[in-house]
């Protein structure tokens, strides 16, 4: 899985925003975020949801089933 693991750094990346930031906007500890993006620890439901939200795009963007982001 790691394609989702790159797409959600490259949104991440793309809107100029550390682990760190991101995290706090999720609710969720930097280290969290990070086992995330990093594939340590699989992405829950409710991480996709907020990110899907927070970004803007649709979860299937994320989970690499489109190439267009809504």
């Amino acid at each position: 899985m790691a394609a989702v693991e790159n797409r959600m750094r490259d949104l991440r990346e793309d809107h100029d925003l550390t682990q760190r930031e991101l995290a706090a906007a999720l609710g969720v500890t930097q280290r969290k975020y990070s086992y995330v993006e990093t594939g340590t620890q699989p992405l829950t439901d409710e991480l996709l949801v907020r990110l899907a939200r927070y970004y803007g795009v649709s979860t299937d963007y994320i989970l690499m089933l489109t190439n267009e982001p809504r």
